[in-house]
């Protein structure tokens, strides 16, 4: 998720995404629908955040695939939110747009956020700040009072521009727990150090020595929060923000549920298990 690897691969990202979902928007192939629309679910939604929410990895190819997405994706396999929306409500079909970005840190969710607004959906989904802990070295994570005003800045730009929308606000995934299922996969490992994943986190993923426990500790500490900051945010965002309650936070991955290629993905086992604990239900808030 690491915008300092992902840099030169965005423009690939970018046309590869455009050509599998159609300038972003979830390709329309629903399950099933209800016969009659239910009342209370939206009819246009977007997604924001990073390369979780672009789906990076969980496709055949090390690139974005946002039909893959926890949030928009259009494959049946995945049962997204915006699936399951359009089970209840069909007037979300081909409504669903992907604006997340592979290395996004919070400073991304203004621009992220404009996009939303003129788009005008009823449901907005928000997914952001691993990237900004897995940093080359600890001390150069975001602060946590600048992801704090960061992630204001994006929120406050979506409540003045889309002030009866909805919005979604999801924890970051555990990476402390992450490295603890890897470091004993050799081709995890093995991946870890040769591309330099989350080097913040997963540098010498087997060392037990001190300094490294330290490290991992305090990346970890920081993603607590840096959850806590989002979780407050959304409270004083209002009525309309819902916090996923640190859902995505608690989800337990498997190696077999991340991608192969970087063994730090959600795959799409991985991302049908984030729609799953993250979807809110019923959309009452």
């Amino acid at each position: 998720m690491m915008r300092r690897w992902h840099v030169a691969l965005l423009a690939v990202l970018a046309v590869f995404a455009l050509a599998c979902d159609g300038a972003g928007n979830a390709a329309p192939q629903p399950t099933k629908t209800s016969a009659k629309p239910a009342t209370g679910y939206p009819a246009s939604m977007v997604a924001l955040g990073d390369s979780i929410t672009a789906g990076l990895g969980s496709c055949l190819a090390y690139l974005g695939c946002t039909r893959n997405s926890w949030s928009t994706g259009g494959n049946s396999a995945i049962q997204s939110h915006y699936q399951r929306i359009l089970d209840k409500n069909t007037k979300i079909r081909g409504k669903a747009v992907n604006v997340a970005e592979p290395g996004a840190e919070a400073d991304a969710l203004d621009g992220q956020a404009r996009l939303a607004v003129e788009r005008k959906p009823d449901y907005v989904t928000v997914l952001i700040g691993a990237n900004d802990a897995c940093s080359g070295r600890v001390q150069d994570m975001t602060p946590v009072a600048r992801f704090r005003d960061e992630v204001d800045e994006g929120l406050a730009r979506l409540k003045k521009g889309l002030p009866k929308a909805r919005v979604l606000v999801v924890s970051i995934p555990d990476l402390y727990r992450l490295w603890q299922v890897g470091r004993s996969n050799d081709k995890a490992v093995e991946v870890w150090s040769k591309g330099g994943i989350c080097p913040s986190m997963l540098a010498a993923p087997t060392s037990t020595a001190a300094p490294d426990r330290q490290r991992r500790e305090k990346v970890r500490d920081r993603i607590d929060d840096y959850n806590t900051q989002l979780r407050q945010a959304c409270k004083a965002y209002g009525s309309k923000c819902k916090w996923d309650g640190g859902a995505a936070h608690r989800v337990r991955f498997d190696v077999d549920e991340l991608s192969q290629y970087d063994y730090f993905h959600p795959n799409a086992a991985g991302q049908k298990v984030l729609a799953d604990v993250v979807y809110p239900g019923r959309f009452t808030w």
